[in-house]
């Protein structure tokens, strides 16, 4: 039996996203089949304007609503500390930890030669100019995930404040976080854990 073009638009395109099989997109489609229009309608507008009413923080380079984002925006934070993450998802498993009042700058990825993913094509290089126009900046605390990459990802950051002779206390998570887990998958008391164990680079 032919599948409707329909609904195998559908199933190709969630089948497109990461993790979901074609089994899964299957099961997806016709379980929206099955939901209210009004739904389904909201699903759709949230997707599509999901790229237009977000962007991308010109300080941190997460993602917000508003330039600066209200982590930047925010004076009651600690200025002093500037916590390096990969993704924009690490941010939101932090602050759900509430152990870190501080700020942030988000890579956008970690170095991985095998994937073509050099320092060029994420957010480190942007780090230095925000350093050297903010003194207040005296903890940066490397929060890569404990993977190869995110090691060659905290490796790399050392030795280019060093080459630019930017003299500021470098300190990594503790190893409350397992090795090769994303800290997106951290529970509360790991993260705690881990900002507390926090050591020097």
């Amino acid at each position: 039996m032919k599948t409707p073009k329909s609904i195998q638009n559908c199933i190709d395109v969630l089948h497109r996203l990461p993790g979901v099989g074609p089994k899964t997109a299957q099961r997806l489609t016709y379980y929206l089949l099955h939901v209210p229009q009004e739904q389904l309608d909201f699903f759709a507008s949230s997707v599509q304007n999901l790229k237009r009413n977000t962007k991308m923080c010109g300080r941190c380079f997460n993602i917000s609503e508003t330039d600066p984002c209200p982590i930047c925006d925010d004076q009651s934070r600690d200025q002093s500390l500037l916590c390096v993450v990969e993704q924009p998802l690490d941010i939101m498993a932090i602050e759900k930890s509430g152990a870190y009042k501080g700020l942030y700058h988000v890579l956008h990825g970690c170095i991985n030669p095998l994937d073509n993913i050099g320092p060029e094509q994420l957010h480190l290089y942007d780090i230095i100019p925000r350093l050297k126009f903010n003194s207040l900046v005296t903890e940066i605390v490397v929060a890569t995930n404990p993977t190869m990459e995110g090691e060659a990802t905290a490796l790399y950051l050392q030795r280019l404040l060093e080459k630019k002779n930017i003299k500021i206390q470098l300190t990594r998570l503790g190893r409350g976080l397992p090795t090769g887990a994303d800290l997106e998958y951290a529970d509360e008391l790991t993260l705690s854990r881990a900002f507390e164990g926090r050591r020097e680079l």
